[in-house]
């Protein structure tokens, strides 16, 4: 079987590893790379726009057995489709339709307030806003720090609580940078946690072993 492809779509190499390292658990069916061009974190829709123009391109380009966007706005996903017949995954998409399978009602972390605005219209194509019980913003940080800095966790972790007493019973981390610390954010909130990105690779997995 040919590998399938995650594109960490900002150019922070630690953040491509640690998309590898929580994928890891799935087995060794994912080739993971970031969009050196762009920016390290992706915060603005001037950045999804220019980022989804370069992961368009890289799926044009790189064979594979299905696709990954491994950023949580979806930067070039429905461009991307159009290029291929294989799968092409969302990772906001996978996570939000895998918390909903976990619980009623969702809530979701954003890196910033500017994040937020672009989380909704999806959430509003998708015809699920009626299943999320909030999302609330950190405060405006780095893809990179949001997985792998102590105080950057400390507020990941009180964000976390507070959509649990807004009635979430999954919380979707939103940022593929998130991904290291889901499975403590779990144990210390006491609430199922979706990281997007293992949640997209195993939507992709399922796709191309079915």
């Amino acid at each position: 079987m040919s590998r399938i492809l995650v594109i960490n779509p900002n150019s922070s190499s630690a953040v491509t590893r640690g998309i590898a390292e929580a994928l890891a658990p799935l087995g060794d069916h994912f080739d993971c790379r970031d969009l050196p061009s762009s920016p390290a974190t992706i915060a603005t829709d001037e950045d999804v726009a220019r980022a989804g123009v370069g992961l368009a391109e890289m799926v044009k380009t790189t064979p594979a057995a299905a696709y990954v966007t491994a950023c949580f706005s979806d930067p070039g996903l429905d461009m991307a489709r159009a290029l291929t017949d294989r799968p092409v995954i969302g990772i906001q998409e996978a996570g939000i339709l895998t918390a909903m399978a976990r619980a009623d009602l969702f809530g979701i972390i954003a890196l910033g307030p500017n994040s937020i605005g672009r989380h909704r219209r999806k959430i509003r194509m998708m015809g699920v806003e009626s299943r999320l019980a909030g999302e609330l913003p950190l405060s405006g940080v780095s893809a990179e720090a949001s997985g792998r800095d102590e105080t950057v966790y400390a507020e990941v972790r009180e964000t976390a609580a507070r959509l649990r007493d807004m009635g979430a019973g999954a919380i979707v981390l939103g940022c593929a940078g998130m991904a290291p610390i889901r499975a403590r954010l779990e144990r210390d909130t006491g609430v199922a946690v979706i990281d997007p990105v293992m949640a997209g690779a195993a939507m992709a997995l399922g796709a191309v072993l079915g």
